[in-house]
């Protein structure tokens, strides 16, 4: 879908704030979306350009799940499927992202926003940027691209991805930051897969897309998106990069990361810029809920019935995992803990809970911990090992940490105590009460 069209979606639902105010891409549009969260918002007129932006779109999982049309709970599986039934796009030469080709490259031009007084620079925050290696194929990933002159850019490139692995191999890589694209496209690009899949393919899967051939490098984009910022990154290359608000919502340290030349723009006719607010909750799920089939996986790998998982909110949506399951088994809670730890190498704690615990819900989840959890007999705690370079708290260049797991779930054997909580009547309140 385009994500204009969606856009007009929400404002005839009623879901959608308009600003038809003039408002600066330096601070303010950041500062109004901080502010709305989680309302979507469509910015009309930007002062130094003359794209519109939008932001806030997709802050939390029931937003993405109604733009699939299906309940918050039906994510993961719905996720899963797309996973194991990738498919190739199809492919087409007339592609809206193409609409318009310019003739030269000023990223000036564009809505790129200054998100705080501590950034290093305009920020690109929501681009899915598609990559190429010679033996791998393709990847979709997120980067994040800091603006320093008019054409190039300064692109944050986490050890470990594939991304990575493509420049280490290559030294330079073709890339296309696909800016102004929709769940399918920005779910698929945040999962965690083996190198080597296309990750276009489970977007496919998520929902039919089309792809196209960009301008000016051998790459097949999403052809839905709004903009396309074409060219290169080199690995010897280097350039201040930061600071920037993380995914911790702390502010990460200055590295020297690669160069990415723009080397052409294309865009929709009435292309919209998406905005993504760093270290708030758009960022968050996006980065924390495509990981949670993978957890959700090894999981049941381990023969335990899971239910649900969460990658919370509370844990900066990358450090903390809240499992749901119906446990059958004594050990089917340790089970579990080690299942999402190997599914999400980056948690830090792991939370496992029974069937009639809401883990949405903090309380619920805390009245668990608080009746169901003994220290001494439920508390697993690993040798320390690598963690996430997003852990402020994990040693610095090695990211080791202690990771520690919690079964919160209720023991079979209750010797006589009951774990579960009372119910009250339920009444309908209208024959009783005249205003109920």
């Amino acid at each position: 879908m385009i994500l204009e069209d969606y856009i007009k979606k929400l404002a005839v639902q009623g879901a959608l704030k308009t600003v038809r105010k003039s408002i600066s891409k330096n601070l303010e549009i950041a500062g109004v979306l901080k502010t709305l969260e989680p309302t979507p918002v469509l910015f009309e007129s930007v002062k130094e350009s003359g794209f519109r932006v939008a932001g806030n779109l997709f802050c939390n999982k029931t937003q993405i799940a109604d733009y699939f049309g299906i309940k918050p709970e039906e994510m993961i599986p719905t996720l899963a499927r797309a996973i194991e039934r990738k498919n190739p796009p199809e492919k087409t030469k007339s592609a809206p992202c193409q609409e318009v080709v310019e003739t030269g490259v000023d990223l000036g031009k564009l809505p790129i926003l200054m998100h705080n007084k501590i950034d290093g620079g305009p920020y690109i925050s929501a681009g899915v940027v598609v990559s190429v290696d010679p033996e791998y194929g393709q990847n979709l990933d997120f980067h994040r691209a800091m603006q320093f002159e008019k054409n190039r850019m300064a692109v944050r490139v986490v050890s470990g991805r594939d991304f990575h692995k493509f420049l280490e191999r290559n030294g330079e890589v073709d890339v296309a930051f696909c800016v102004g694209t929709t769940p399918e496209v920005l779910v698929a690009a945040a999962t965690s897969v083996e190198t080597g899949v296309d990750e276009l393919q489970i977007a496919n899967a998520l929902r039919p897309i089309k792809v196209t051939r960009a301008k000016s490098v051998d790459l097949s984009i999403p052809a839905d998106s709004e903009f396309v910022l074409e060219g290169r990154v080199f690995n010897q290359e280097r350039h201040a990069e930061g600071p920037f608000i993380d995914l911790t919502e702390t502010v990460d340290v200055v590295r020297q990361e690669p160069v990415f030349e723009v080397r052409k723009i294309t865009h929709r006719k009435t292309a919209i810029w998406q905005a993504l607010l760093p270290g708030r909750l758009e960022h968050k799920i996006l980065m924390g809920m495509p990981r949670e089939p993978t957890v959700y996986r090894k999981i049941k790998e381990r023969g335990v019935d899971v239910i649900d998982v969460s990658i919370t909110p509370g844990g900066a949506s990358w450090l903390h995992v809240a499992a749901k399951i119906r446990k059958k088994n004594a050990d089917d809670g340790a089970k579990a803990i080690e299942g999402a730890f190997a599914g999400h190498t980056s948690a830090k704690h792991v939370w496992v809970y029974d069937e009639d615990i809401d883990i949405y819900n903090e309380q619920d989840r805390e009245w668990a911990m608080a009746t169901r959890f003994q220290g001494d007999k439920n508390m697993h705690v690993k040798a320390r090992e690598p963690g996430s370079s997003l852990d402020p708290s994990a040693e610095p260049g090695t990211k080791m940490t202690t990771k520690i797991g919690f079964d919160c779930t209720k023991a079979l054997d209750t010797k006589g105590k009951s774990y579960d909580r009372a119910e009250f009547p339920k009444v309908d309140l209208k024959r009783f009460m005249e205003s109920a």
